[in-house]
């Protein structure tokens, strides 16, 4: 079954209270309620592209796909894209436990994959 998994960008980015930080960004709260809470039943493309833009990300990061039982899909299907592992990214707790004199060397690293292509 497809779902929205909205904790898995916020622990990403960091975002540690996204009520407030949605509401900060001009979501309403009645929106930013049922987002923090994985409660939303529809997302309008208005409001989706808005988070996307937001949250730095694309829809498929929102999105999480857990196969029923009675499904079975080879490892090759593009549905599998997302399908999320069971471990919940927290890049700011695994940063803040890395020692300082190893921070720069990350630092760069990071910014060599994310480089542009020339």
């Amino acid at each position: 079954m497809i779902s929205y998994n909205f904790d898995r960008i916020f622990k990403a980015r960091g975002v540690e209270r996204p009520f407030t930080y949605l509401q900060q960004a001009g979501f309403s709260d009645n929106f930013a309620t049922k987002i923090k809470n994985n409660k939303i039943a529809v997302l309008r493309l208005k409001e989706l592209e808005k988070l996307c833009i937001l949250l730095r990300c694309t829809p498929n990061d929102f999105y999480e796909w857990v196969p029923e039982k009675n499904i079975n899909v080879d490892k090759e299907h593009p549905i599998t894209k997302i399908r999320k592992s069971d471990k919940v990214i927290d890049l700011t707790k695994t940063l803040h436990s890395i020692p300082l004199d190893k921070l720069d060397d990350i630092e760069q690293l990071i910014k060599e994959s994310i480089k542009p292509d020339e």
